[in-house]
């Protein structure tokens, strides 16, 4: 069975809501990680459905959603950003290597250390 839960933040607590279930569901937990497992033991008490075999999808609602999208997408747009560095310069330090530089100056040109150079090269 699968569940949306929403939680929102109220002074100490998580506040949450299950409203795919019959009625709606209301628990409360004190720490976000805790939502799931108090949604399925809520779920089950209300449908006799076994807690294993509720799927649990957590909404959350703060007075910071704003901040932490924007800090969300900027965690992804810096790990993008990382991934092409690296395959930019895994490119440029074989053809470096190619051209019969030593990992050293390799490493020198690049700005990145001589077992960074041999870290590129091995993947």
């Amino acid at each position: 069975m699968k569940v949306t839960a929403i939680a929102e933040r109220f002074d100490r607590w998580w506040a949450v809501s299950v409203p795919d279930v019959k009625g709606g569901i209301h628990t409360q937990a004190r720490r976000l990680e805790h939502v799931p497992s108090m949604v399925r033991d809520a779920v089950s008490m209300v449908t006799g459905v076994d807690p294993d075999d509720v799927e649990v999808t957590v909404h959350t609602r703060t007075n910071w959603d704003d901040e932490l999208q924007a800090a969300i997408t900027a965690r992804r747009d810096a790990d993008e950003a990382n991934a092409r560095a690296s395959e930019l310069a895994r490119n440029a330090a074989r053809k470096l290597i190619a051209g019969n530089l030593t990992t050293r100056d390799a490493g020198q040109l690049l700005g990145i250390s001589p077992q960074r150079v041999s870290q590129l090269l091995k993947r």
